[in-house]
Formats: structure tokens, C-alpha cells, sequence
């Protein structure tokens, strides 16, 4: 089992877990609980998006020496871009 696999499998025992609560203190804490892992997720996720986007810069710019903050940058601004392009249009459709 992987990490994001186990973060998921986490989440789904932190969620039914708050289900079968009846204390509503300990149910917001196992939703607390749950939400932080989820953003955990999301972050590993968007990291290895950017991995793989500094990685294919890297390689069509030659692979050059020394610049491996330089594509990491450069990556993240365009992901981050495409995120927001997706959140225009996702809200355009509403």
C-alpha cells in the first residue's frame, strides 16, 4: 500500500468513524481529522503533478546542469494556472 493509498483509506475510517459517534465533540474532531488528511492528500498529489511538469521542462529544455529550481518554479506557476483556468470554468458553467 502506498502513501496516498493509505492516506485514503484514513480518510474513509476517520469518516465513519465520526458517522457512528453520537458525542458531537469526538464527531468534529474525527471531521477535523479527516479534512487535514484530505489537504495532505491533495498537496502529495499536486507535488508529484509538479514533479512530473519540472521533469518534462527539464528534459525539453536539454536537460541542463543547475536549473532544476528554475523548472520546479516553473512548473508550479503552470499548474497553478491551469487550476485556476479549471476554477473560471467550472464557476462559468454554474
Amino acid at each position: 500500500m502506498d502513501e496516498q493509498q493509505k492516506i485514503e483509506h484514513q480518510i474513509e475510517l476517520a469518516t465513519r468513524a465520526a458517522a457512528l459517534v453520537k458525542d458531537e465533540t469526538t464527531v468534529q474532531r474525527f471531521r477535523s481529522f479527516a479534512e487535514e488528511l484530505k489537504q495532505k492528500l491533495l498537496r502529495m498529489m499536486r507535488r508529484g503533478k509538479v514533479r512530473a511538469r519540472a521533469y518534462e521542462l527539464w528534459e525539453q529544455a536539454g536537460r541542463p546542469a543547475d536549473r532544476d529550481v528554475e523548472f520546479w518554479v516553473e512548473a508550479e506557476r503552470q499548474i497553478e494556472e491551469e487550476r485556476d483556468q479549471r476554477r473560471s470554468s467550472d464557476s462559468e458553467k454554474r
